[in-house]
């Protein structure tokens, strides 16, 4: 009980951990996405079945969905305009839980899909709002422009 109250409070003291842990997860995530539907062309057919214009849903994916995922996971990964970056994501996740996913919800049977980019939705919001945290490239960049627009002290 004693180790948990430990790290209780370590997590407490240094919440900037536990978003940059978060930040860099999910840049893995959306990375690791985009490469699957480089991929995997056949299986990104499927999950966009059923949509209405099925030839716009994917040329919107190969052209938009597809680039914002890879840069985007890769910013948010390294922590480099980390808001921005989330920011371009939320509408991609936004459209895959109400046009591509929640239609499918009336079916019984696999459907974790909703979950999982309400979950995403969900994580990117709070990077957006809270930011990238302490180990990222951006915190280290204000850091050092800081440092150059202090006034000099007068004695």
């Amino acid at each position: 009980m004693k180790s948990i109250n430990e790290c209780k409070q370590w997590v407490q003291a240094h919440p900037d951990v536990i978003i940059d842990l978060m930040r860099t997860y999910l840049g893995i995530g959306l990375l690791i996405k985009a490469i699957y539907f480089l991929s995997h062309r056949g299986e990104l057919d499927q999950l966009l079945h059923g949509a209405d214009n099925l030839a716009f849903a994917q040329a919107m994916v190969l052209h938009c969905v597809i680039p914002v995922h890879l840069v985007g996971g890769l910013l948010l990964t390294v922590g480099l305009l980390t808001r921005v970056a989330a920011l371009l994501q939320i509408p991609i996740l936004v459209g895959a839980v109400f046009y591509v996913h929640l239609p499918k919800l009336i079916l019984v049977g696999p459907r974790e899909g909703v979950e999982f980019a309400l979950l995403v939705l969900y994580l990117l919001v709070l990077i957006f709002v809270f930011g990238p945290g302490r180990l990222s490239v951006d915190y280290f960049l204000l850091k050092k422009e800081s440092r150059q627009f202090q006034p000099l002290s007068s004695s």
